[in-house]
């Protein structure tokens, strides 16, 4: 009857188990991290950066809309039938009440066609009419939204595909006025 007893592991075993489910969610985080960037990356791959391309047309009515030399303008392109642009559209119709905004609706039909969506969904913001996609193209757009924040002196200073939340686009316009 001399059978000795099984012996467990050493007694910190708990803690090597622990360390390395952190170093696990620490390798599992990095990796979505990276997937998350290469993703936005690919999404603004022909996006305009630097100097700002041409962008000045007529509003629905009739009002000239052009980029901003003495503020900041956020440059929003959209299109009526993007369920995240009617998601954001409050927002945008919320900071042009305060800011520089112009909006294109691109590939959404003419002005008759955007003017009766624009009433129908209650919003006002300024918007230029690009019914073949052209603007959207010169700006390198490829998804909608897509959300540009152009400073004073021209320069393109963030673009954002996706839906951008309220409080995103008014520290992107912020930071674009220092």
């Amino acid at each position: 009857m001399g059978s000795r007893a099984l012996q467990l592991g050493p007694v910190s075993e708990p803690a090597t188990r622990k360390k390395r489910s952190w170093r696990r969610l620490a390798i599992e985080l990095a990796v979505v991290l990276a997937v998350f960037l290469a993703f936005r990356a690919w999404q603004t791959r022909d996006a305009a950066d630097g100097p700002a391309p041409a962008l000045a047309g007529s509003g629905l009515d009739g009002s000239a809309l052009a980029l901003a030399t003495d503020r900041p303008t956020l440059v929003h392109f959209w299109a009526t039938w993007c369920g995240v642009c009617r998601a954001e559209q409050g927002t945008i119709d919320a900071l042009a009440g305060d800011h520089h905004v112009v909006t294109v609706a691109s590939q959404s039909g003419g002005a008759p066609e955007v003017q009766a969506y624009l009433e129908r969904e209650g919003v006002d913001f300024p918007v230029i009419v690009d019914p073949g996609g052209a603007l959207a193209a010169r700006w390198g757009v490829h998804a909608f939204p897509t959300t540009f924040v152009v400073a004073p002196d021209g320069t393109i200073s963030d673009v954002e595909v996706g839906y951008t939340t309220s409080l995103g686009l008014r520290a992107r316009l912020w930071l674009a006025s220092l």
